[in-house]
């Protein structure tokens, strides 16, 4: 008995060693969470509810804030010019990461210097790619319109940016550029782990190609193709600098993002607050499309 007593206790501090290292390898990303997520959101919901100048006397405001959203047809206008680009670009980005993984998948020769070349635009910066851009689309000067000119496709050079439809067909062109190559390491990763035996048996049953990739290929990679979904449409829904950088919104402020919006009123207007609750509005909407497109494909998995 006694033996078991002093057994006991010398595991029970062996246990506790092992908790307190187990807690102090979790420490770092605890406190980087606290820091860099929690406590600014915590920060940014407290602004929300105060008319927060970015100068001067700081005053409670409560609820006004988030009234003031209703009647603010430029957040509306905004969130309908993001909803409709993140309705173009998104299947571009996902059809064209679908065909490139298709490409990469195999293991023939030379394979991994195509997957490097794919991938290469992601590591760019979303600044560095924009200018980029600018310059191949300029109406004078760019490499877009020499081509187009050289081919006869068009007879004068055309101000890519200077229209809502041609601005948004190049920004939407820019972005599949600068992002595609993440959507395909995302959807490969899922090809890869499907069984050859699968595929092989298939192919011995008389499936041809594009049976077994919309029989096989598509179901069986659904959660990274839902990865793939969510990743695109928030990261649709927070652009940003490409709009900043090569159309600055215009022309007439018709391709003002809502995070465009967000920033003018926080860093030009200097409401900070009102800048704060149009956060909080595009965070809950967010939330709410994220949670509804994982949902809708785990339904249809089961169904």
């Amino acid at each position: 008995m006694n033996e078991k007593t002093s057994a006991g206790r010398s595991v029970a501090p062996w246990r506790a060693s092992r908790k307190l290292i187990g807690f102090l390898f979790v420490l770092p990303s605890v406190v980087f969470v606290l820091v860099m997520l929690v406590t600014p959101l915590c920060l940014t919901i407290w602004m929300s509810l105060h008319k927060w100048p970015l100068f001067g006397e700081i005053e409670f405001a409560g609820w006004r804030n988030y009234s003031k959203v209703l009647a603010d047809v430029q957040f509306w206008k905004s969130l309908w010019f993001t909803t409709e680009y993140t309705l173009t670009v998104t299947p571009l980005i996902l059809g064209t990461a679908f065909c490139l993984a298709l490409l990469v998948k195999g293991g023939y020769r030379n394979v991994g210097l195509f997957r490097t070349a794919y991938f290469l635009p992601v590591v760019i910066g979303f600044a560095a790619s924009s200018l980029l851009w600018v310059w191949m689309l300029n109406d004078q000067l760019g490499i877009v319109n020499r081509i187009l000119l050289d081919l006869g496709i068009i007879d004068a050079p055309v101000v890519w940016l200077g229209r809502k439809s041609t601005a948004l067909l190049s920004i939407n062109l820019s972005i599949v550029w600068k992002v595609v190559g993440l959507s395909m390491i995302i959807l490969l990763s899922g090809m890869q782990a499907i069984s050859r035996e699968i595929i092989e048996a298939a192919s011995i049953d008389g499936a041809g190609s594009l049976r077994r990739i919309t029989h096989i290929t598509v179901p069986m990679i659904r959660r990274s193709i839902a990865l793939v979904l969510v990743i695109t449409v928030v990261g649709s829904y927070l652009a940003f600098d490409h709009f900043y950088i090569m159309t600055r919104g215009g022309p007439q402020n018709e391709t003002i993002t809502a995070v465009y919006w967000i920033f003018t009123n926080s860093f030009t207007y200097f409401k900070m607050g009102y800048g704060a609750a149009l956060s909080m509005i595009l965070l809950v909407m967010l939330l709410v499309l994220s949670v509804a497109q994982i949902r809708l494909l785990e339904k249809n998995q089961h169904g």
